[in-house]
């Protein structure tokens, strides 16, 4: 049997009408960039995440970097980010001069460990960027309570969570800090047909000057306020996606059902072997990934399983088989092997499992009965 990562075919079905009729109204029009379609979409990601302004552009990377000359950093300056998460999540730092300060992870959510912040603080430092990996929201009551301790921007990387809840506050990923980042990329839980982001807040300014800055600080055509740049989501994208956002609900809880009937048979084939996602508290997590850990500290262990997954034809994946601080970029940042090492040893013994709302329950019975007999033989 071949159970593929991702199979976005599956889901392309169920709304091709829909958004074909939508494309093909826009093809009429030729209003290919900004315009109606992406202000409305604007307006329903907004309504969605409960806040007062979305601002689209073009990719979640250009979210975070956004935000971040938003939050005003410049060079010199440090911003606190957790090293176990894509490389997007730090790069835009270390774009603007800054200088990512990488953060150890909690070792039953992923999620940045707000209780060793402190230690990394110092005069230097201006914000946070906090992840929502995976599609669980970190600690945010807390995060935020630190942050205003020290007045920190906080920013959402919530580029994996659309739709998340952090239980403590009844509020969706993107919505609590500052401001919030999403990526519309074809595999997130709210994919496009192709790049494209947005930026939530409640406050009207950093909206304002977010209009200017995707658009070359631009506020009147051929007049610009500010150095701003081209990160424009595409009227294509957004008609697009305002399609499949009516569905959104709906696949994140045919998402949560799969992690629960995975839950399930690990708990009944494999429970001391394998450790299932943990959801924090009450929190709703939309399993933008199905993520389990092996209880077998050996990397080597870990990459065997994949190969052997692989073999039988299931596509899993490794997010992320080497951290951030340990990247070649970033040596100049002077991290070694054992600086995180809740990080690390998440990245040597973690797999992703095939989840998406159209997985069938025998797709996952097969590739729990693949994991049970490799690592039981």
């Amino acid at each position: 049997m071949k159970v593929p990562a991702l199979d976005l075919k599956r889901q392309y079905k169920k709304v091709k009408k829909e958004i074909q009729h939508n494309i093909n109204t826009l093809c009429d029009k030729q209003q290919f960039v900004l315009g109606k379609a992406v202000a409305d979409f604007e307006r329903s990601i907004a309504a969605y995440c409960g806040t007062k302004y979305a601002v689209g552009c073009a990719s979640g990377t250009d979210a975070i970097l956004l935000s971040l000359i938003i939050a005003g950093i410049k060079r010199g300056d440090e911003v606190l980010v957790p090293s176990f998460t894509f490389i997007a999540s730090a790069e835009p730092i270390a774009r603007l001069g800054a200088t990512p300060v990488f953060c150890d992870i909690d070792s039953k959510t992923y999620n940045i460990d707000h209780a060793l912040l402190e230690k990394k603080v110092t005069k230097k430092t201006k914000a946070i960027i906090v992840v929502h990996l995976y599609g669980q929201t970190a600690d945010m009551k807390k995060i935020i309570a630190f942050a205003k301790k020290y007045k920190l921007n906080v920013i959402e990387d919530a580029c994996q969570a659309i739709g998340a809840v952090y239980g403590p506050l009844g509020k969706k990923a993107g919505s609590m800090g500052d401001l919030g980042c999403f990526s519309f990329f074809p595999s997130k839980n709210l994919g496009g047909f192709g790049d494209g982001g947005m930026i939530i807040t409640d406050k009207k300014s950093y909206a304002d000057t977010l209009y200017m800055l995707r658009q070359h600080g631009s506020q009147k055509k051929y007049y610009h306020t500010l150095l701003g740049m081209n990160s424009r989501l595409d009227a294509l994208q957004a008609t697009v996606l305002q399609v499949k956002l009516k569905y959104l609900d709906e696949w994140i809880k045919g998402r949560i059902e799969k992690a629960a009937y995975y839950d399930r048979l690990f708990k009944e084939k494999l429970e001391r072997l394998i450790v299932t996602p943990k959801v924090a508290g009450d929190n709703i997590h939309t399993y933008h990934q199905y993520v389990i850990k092996i209880n077998d500290t050996s990397k080597k262990r870990r990459d065997e399983l994949l190969q052997y997954l692989h073999k039988k034809g299931i596509g899993a994946n490794i997010y992320y088989p080497e951290p951030c601080h340990l990247q070649p970029c970033f040596s100049y940042l002077g991290y070694s092997k054992g600086s995180l090492s809740v990080t690390e040893q998440t990245a040597w013994t973690t797999i992703s499992l095939p989840i998406y709302p159209e997985l069938s329950r025998q797709e996952q019975i097969y590739i729990v009965s693949v994991i049970d007999y490799f690592l039981k033989k």
